[in-house]
């Protein structure tokens, strides 16, 4: 037999028809519209409890004969009735019920005559079922946000896409609308933060449809949210629930929402020529304003109304600090005692040397979690090879390299030899910075411990010659003995002719 829910309004007619103008049983109606008695009776109940005769439904269009049937119910045989479409939206409060709320119109009515709870509970649910599905659901005051992108999007005078992004509050469908450039995450968030700031407040929860910018196992059963995500939701308080895919129950306050901005936004200026996304929002602003103060069609008040009244004392504060974007990498520990981001290094404490990091990185600062816990926050550099180093994070060895100073080292190999000097002065001059030559001066003058001061000397000559900037190849030239071949040159170096010879006075 076929579904009685979706029996249409030319079949309703021949049922009335073949019953009240042809005076047919029931059996012989069901046979002649291939439909069961149980629908017969249902719309005959219907009709004469409307108090329809033939002649009146003949009258009366398609919409008016379905408002009469299956609309609100109107009063009749004495009985008060209830305006249910401000039924349906208290039950958006938190904590209302229908039992409280058939109580409340019992009291409003003393001495008059009102349905029993079961009664009233039919009338409500008839009711709710002539909704579109979008508004039929019933969802609490503050406790969803739904988001999405507009398929359509809007051509800039450039050449590029102005992507639209909607929001819309479950309860009170109080929506807002604004352009991206793009859809990339950080749009998504972005403009997620910019609809929580237009709304005053935070819902409960935050449901997207999925993006693959936001999620990062877009599972059917358990879709989870990367952790970007994640440290935006936490920075709300609030958190991140996606729809499940091929579930349109989880997501149909957005699609509408999505749907009345592509017609009453998007409609309206698509004659208008844009040249950043800055004037598309502008153009926004003005028009959905109008939306969300525009009637209902069904139910009392507007968007704005609604909003006022439910999800607007329902919603959590905003945080005093704004959002601000983190991204997440892991990174480990290297003997240095540093991690490396974008090639700036960062210090971490001496004993998590060799561990695995997780990075929290935004525009400003780079702060690094063992097991959750902040153990180290920097500035964000973008030098290239350059080190952010804390002092107290340092080994003792290590700290002792920061009493060192270019002078000291040029001193410190000026003593041992005029090339030896050169060569530290040239170890510090080749780095971008020259901290980064600090361990290498200290490595060459620590072969005068093992081979003598003459030998480096010699062996310094050597590396001069040959233009090395690597105090490893010293090493090898006093291991291969190749200081002791060539004779020394040493007096060569104290000519004040050779300008890459700076002397401790340049640092100064």
């Amino acid at each position: 037999m076929p579904d009685t829910r979706r029996i249409n309004m030319r079949k309703i007619r021949d049922v009335l028809r073949l019953k009240l103008e042809a005076q047919l049983t029931h059996e012989q109606t069901a046979a002649a519209l291939d439909i069961s008695k149980g629908v017969i009776t249902k719309y005959l109940t219907l009709a004469t409890g409307a108090g329809l005769d033939w002649p009146q439904i003949q009258a009366l269009d398609d919409t008016a004969l379905h408002n009469r049937l299956l609309g609100t119910p109107q009063r009749a045989s004495g009985f008060v009735q209830p305006d249910y479409g401000r039924i349906h939206q208290e039950l958006r409060r938190k904590g209302m019920t229908l039992m409280l709320l058939w109580e409340e119109h019992s009291t409003r009515h003393p001495g008059q005559s009102t349905h029993r709870y079961s009664q009233f509970c039919e009338n409500y649910r008839g009711y709710a079922k002539s909704l579109k599905r979008s508004m039929r659901q019933i969802h609490r005051a503050g406790e969803k946000l739904f988001i999405d992108y507009a398929g359509p999007t809007l051509e800039l005078i450039d050449g590029s896409r102005a992507h639209i992004f909607v929001a819309a509050l479950g309860a009170s469908s109080y929506t807002y609308a604004c352009a991206t450039p793009r859809e990339t995450m950080a749009d998504w968030l972005g403009a997620t933060a910019l609809a929580l700031r237009f709304f005053g407040g935070v819902p409960q929860l935050i449901v997207p449809d999925n993006p693959k910018a936001m999620i990062a196992n877009a599972d059917r059963y358990e879709p989870r949210a990367n952790e970007t995500v994640l440290d935006f939701a936490r920075h709300y308080g609030t958190s991140v629930l996606p729809a499940r895919p091929y579930h349109p129950q989880d997501k149909g306050k957005v699609e509408s929402a999505v749907q009345v901005v592509e017609r009453w936004v998007l409609m309206r200026l698509r004659h208008q020529q844009f040249a950043t996304v800055d004037e598309v929002n502008e153009a926004i602003e003005p028009l959905l304003e109008q939306l969300n103060a525009k009637a209902f069609q069904k139910l009392p008040g507007s968007r704005a109304t609604a909003f006022a009244q439910l999800d607007a004392p329902a919603l959590k504060p905003l945080p005093a600090q704004g959002w601000e974007l983190a991204v997440y990498k892991t990174v480990r520990v290297h003997i240095d005692q540093h991690i490396e981001f974008e090639g700036h290094r960062y210090s971490v404490p001496q004993a998590l040397v060799g561990q695995t990091l997780e990075a929290r990185v935004t525009a400003r600062t780079v702060e690094l979690l063992h097991r959750g816990q902040r153990v180290a926050s920097h500035l964000r550099c973008a030098h290239k090879g350059g080190f952010t180093t804390v002092a107290e994070h340092l080994s003792a060895a290590h700290r002792a390299h920061l009493e060192w100073t270019p002078e000291r080292l040029i001193h410190w190999g000026s003593s041992i030899g005029v090339a030896t000097g050169a060569l530290v002065t040239r170890l510090l001059e080749t780095r971008k910075h020259p901290e980064h030559g600090y361990r290498a001066c200290l490595g060459l003058l620590a072969l005068a411990k093992r081979f003598g001061k003459p030998r480096l000397e010699a062996a310094c000559v050597v590396a001069l010659d040959l233009g090395t900037t690597n105090s490893t190849h010293v090493r090898e030239i006093l291991i291969n003995g190749r200081d002791q071949v060539q004779p020394s040159t040493a007096l060569e170096w104290t000519s004040p002719a050779h300008a890459h010879v700076r002397g401790p006075g340049y640092y100064q």
